[in-house]
């Protein structure tokens, strides 16, 4: 990872309004890395999209963070789910060539 792909916490804070210590706290849930160089905090751009659906869970929702957790733990899972079936569809296509 280089510097290029990192952003500003407080930038990104300043920009969508929204408290350091949500970052933070979005940060000791495990939901998000922050990424710290000499004593700044930065975040990694390729986070950026699910850190705005996050947002807009918690502002949009109401969800508050346990609930952002589970959402986002659960559709983590189902991504997963949905490249193993990608997976095991293609191995099949391979069989059904035989």
């Amino acid at each position: 990872m280089t510097n290029e792909n990192l952003i500003p916490a407080e930038e990104f804070c300043t920009n969508h309004r929204v408290e350091f210590s949500f970052i933070n706290s979005l940060y000791e849930f495990g939901l998000i890395e922050i990424i710290t160089i000499r004593q700044t905090a930065f975040l990694n751009q390729e986070e950026l999209p699910k850190l705005e659906q996050i947002l807009l869970f918690n502002k949009e929702l109401e969800i508050n963070l346990e609930g952002i957790e589970v959402i986002i733990r659960l559709l983590e899972r189902v991504d997963q789910i949905q490249n193993e079936m990608t997976i095991l569809k293609n191995k099949l296509r391979l069989y059904e060539n035989l």
